[in-house]
């Protein structure tokens, strides 16, 4: 069976550069590992919130976000055989209050601030291991015909495209009827698949929606959207919460759109537009982010 989930963790580091990491209790699915400190999203939580309260709960400090380090994804076979895919969110994070502790009964046991040349000594969670500049573990692989579990609540993990073209132009794709938004004008992109990361699944959903190859020149920032009461385009109720990244791309050789997912898909149409252009279309809160983004930024 393929699960999935969203963490958010924090990158922590005394005056002296060491890094905070937590072990893995015997309640965790990887006990004996050590992590960085950090955990799952709950259902209608921004990830910024998320990694705050994780590290209150895990090592009794509170801490303020610095700034969204990296998104990455990572697929390993739990010991109760589901095969789990976690999107993280990565965030640089400062220690400003609190006292050093350890978790009571939880999935971590033990906290402690780590020096660099000890790093190496340490069991690391592959994910932890690749932000402090190890190489990870690959990834594990599903078996054919392995089922994705489907929850009554969806948390869904998206990458999402600013993407421009070598005329300043903006790339953007309108939702179809039936699904939420319709008839808004978006920003490409849309949800990641298990065992995708986020940018594989960017390069992917520009193709099926826009038939653009851009290139990734940074990441813009995390946002997230809830939805208790949503529907979805069976008109069946759905509780919904997506997070999502946004990274600034540019297509360097522009074509004319043509949306090439298969029919019955959530994108209409897409289309170039300039500026000008864009101030007078129905927006969604995420294209208006990305479009004031690229507004922002200096000449070229």
């Amino acid at each position: 069976m393929k699960i999935r989930r969203v963490g958010a963790y924090g990158i922590c580091r005394d005056r002296s550069g060491r890094v905070l990491l937590a072990r893995n209790s015997p309640l965790s699915s990887f006990p004996g590992l050590w992590t960085l400190p950090g955990g799952g999203v709950e259902q209608g939580e921004h990830p910024d919130d998320a990694v705050v309260r994780e590290f209150a709960e895990e090592t009794g400090l509170s801490v303020t976000v610095d700034a969204l380090r990296t998104v990455t994804a990572d697929v390993f076979r739990l010991p109760t055989g589901e095969l789990e895919h976690t999107d993280r969110v990565v965030y640089d994070v400062s220690a400003n209050g609190g006292s050093l502790r350890f978790e009571a009964a939880g999935t971590t046991e033990s906290v402690e601030w780590v020096a660099a040349d000890r790093l190496a000594e340490l069991p690391l969670m592959p994910f932890t291991a690749a932000m402090l500049g190890f190489a990870p573990a690959e990834s594990d692989k599903p078996d054919d015909g392995e089922e994705l579990f489907r929850p009554e609540r969806v948390q869904r993990f998206g990458a999402y495209a600013a993407a421009t073209d070598p005329d300043g132009r903006v790339l953007l794709a309108r939702i179809a009827e039936g699904y939420p938004g319709a008839g808004r004008w978006h920003l490409p992109g849309g949800g990641t698949d298990h065992g995708e990361t986020p940018e594989v699944a960017l390069a992917r959903e520009l193709t099926e929606e826009t038939s653009q190859h851009g290139r990734v020149t940074g990441l813009i920032g995390v946002s997230h959207r809830y939805d208790p009461g949503a529907v979805g385009p069976e008109g069946s109720p759905i509780d919904w919460h997506v997070i999502r990244v946004l990274f600034r791309v540019y297509v360097d050789r522009p074509t004319e759109p043509v949306v090439s997912e298969e029919a019955g898909g959530s994108t209409a149409e897409a289309r170039w537009f300039t500026l000008a252009e864009v101030r007078s279309l129905r927006l969604t809160e995420l294209a208006l982010q990305g479009v004031e983004r690229i507004e922002a930024e200096p000449a070229r």
